[in-house]
């Protein structure tokens, strides 16, 4: 999976690319005039103040305090229990201003870098937690760079404030992305044996990655990793190869499921149709 800048793999290069993106967050929140933190982002039902609470509501869960307890009321855009569950940090700074809001997460972050940076765990370790009893201490900061940086992304869009696309957590997410894109693929119709997909992600963050349509041995498909990630593997000169290039903005606003299809900018080499049934399943991010 060819890939610049390369996404870090170590413990302490994942904890910086967290920080870094919650230090954005907290930059852009400061930045902010009453008035901006009202306006609506692309996470449906959020506020850029809402995103903000969110962020600082999920560290302090992590960090193991206790959880506001009240009734969230059925928003529309609330359409699972876990939609539901996320919004309850939401709801608790709803009567609280948004300055307020970024003096919380400012005031915490620090303490929750010291948690993070004084474990000893490594990123095989098993930590397990929220996200399930086998989670291990690197899975648990991917996630929480990817959920992050998908809410800094949102902040920035509102805003009108692109940036911090070349950054780190930018890099977690394409190589999460392509890492999915085997699973994805094999669930995709369209995309029958002896077909495969390439994303070529055109930059700032700079990767490729493919897949090719296999049957197993009990006649279902499966994704195989081309692991170069060219277009045509060598000895497969009958393959079928559908190439997708767009840039790092419009793939993660739509495996964040930010934006449909329809709305991202791509081109294709190969099956249009093929491409775009892959991008309307390339959703990786729930919230």
């Amino acid at each position: 999976m060819p890939m610049h800048p390369a996404a870090p793999d170590d413990r302490n290069g994942l904890i910086d690319a967290f920080d870094n993106t919650v230090r954005a967050i907290i930059d852009l929140g400061y930045s902010c005039r009453d008035e901006d933190f009202d306006l609506q982002t692309e996470c449906p039902g959020w506020t850029v103040k809402d995103q903000i609470a969110h962020v600082v509501g999920a560290e302090k869960s992590f960090s193991g305090l206790p959880r506001p307890q009240l009734k969230v009321p059925d928003y529309p855009h609330l359409r699972s229990d876990f939609a539901r569950f996320v919004e309850v940090d939401v709801e608790a700074r709803r009567g609280v201003t948004g300055r307020d809001v970024v003096a919380e997460l400012a005031e915490f972050h620090p303490r929750r870098m010291a948690e993070l940076r004084a474990s000893e765990a490594d990123v095989d370790t098993v930590i397990g937690g929220f996200f399930g009893p086998d989670t291990t201490f690197g899975e648990h900061l991917h996630r929480r760079i990817v959920d992050a940086w998908v809410h800094e992304q949102d902040i920035r869009a509102a805003l009108d404030r692109p940036g911090n696309l070349d950054s780190a957590s930018a890099a977690v997410f394409t190589a999460d992305i392509l890492a999915a894109l085997p699973r994805i693929a094999s669930r995709v119709a369209d995309i029958g044996p002896g077909h495969a997909v390439v994303l070529d992600v055109t930059g700032p963050v700079v990767a490729r990655g493919g897949v090719r349509i296999c049957v197993g041995e009990d006649g279902r498909p499966y994704g195989e990793e081309l692991f170069s990630g060219q277009d045509r593997p060598e000895g497969d000169e009958q393959l079928d190869v559908t190439s997708i290039q767009l840039t790092t903005d419009a793939l993660t606003r739509r495996a964040a499921g930010r934006r449909p299809t329809s709305e991202i900018h791509y081109a294709v080499t190969g099956d249009d149709g093929i491409a775009r049934t892959l991008l309307d399943a390339l959703v990786v991010v729930t919230h």
